[in-house]
């Protein structure tokens, strides 16, 4: 038994005379980095998009310097509605990510006057309470009533007078192929982590 324990003494005392293997150390925390690096790819690529909101145009619902993740695969199972909140590629320079709200859909008839947002000749305005100031949508640079493409979109900012929008893009429309995510969730700051409302 005496021997037993001495033996298992040895063992032990060699194991801690043994030289720390810096190279194999250095090399398991590279494994891990890669590891992490390769998930965080994996979900940008495929699952998340993340925005930083560089503008006041979506206030108050989001605000200048906020941070937010989007749903790449909210679409997968279900059709892009009226008021969807969006990241997509800005149309007239696709390197650049945008974040709007949906107002046209495909076939959509959209009308602005009088400060106010119609869609397909209704004689009431889009309840657009979600609006930073209300009764005060500019037409910008197009020309009334318009028809949004089949496979488009017709943005509009939240902060209407302070929202370079689809009144004012050289190409008009936000293509379907160019919507990258639904804008799920706030992240930053701290103080105002939630989940994103579109009402």
């Amino acid at each position: 038994m005496k021997q037993t324990e001495d033996r298992q003494n040895t063992e032990e005392n060699k194991k801690k005379e043994q030289p720390l293997d810096w190279k194999k150390e250095v090399l398991e925390y590279v494994k891990m980095i890669v590891i992490a690096v390769a998930i965080v790819a994996v979900l940008e690529l495929f699952i998340i998009v993340n925005a930083v909101i560089p503008s006041a145009s979506m206030e108050p619902t989001i605000m200048t310097g906020d941070r937010i993740f989007g749903w790449r695969l909210a679409y997968v199972t279900e059709e892009i509605e009226r008021f969807d909140i969006v990241i997509f590629r800005y149309p007239d320079d696709k390197r650049t990510l945008f974040i709007k709200r949906v107002i046209g859909l495909p076939g959509d008839v959209i009308d602005i006057h009088g400060g106010e947002v119609y869609v397909n000749g209704s004689e009431t305005p889009l309840e657009d309470t979600f609006c930073s100031v209300q009764d005060q949508t500019e037409e910008g640079y197009l020309t009334y009533p318009l028809t949004v493409p089949e496979g488009c979109y017709f943005m509009l900012g939240d902060n209407r007078t302070n929202s370079r929008d689809s009144r004012y893009w050289q190409n008009t429309f936000v293509e379907k192929d160019d919507i990258l995510g639904k804008a799920v969730f706030r992240y930053w700051p701290l103080s105002r982590i939630s989940v994103i409302r579109e009402d």
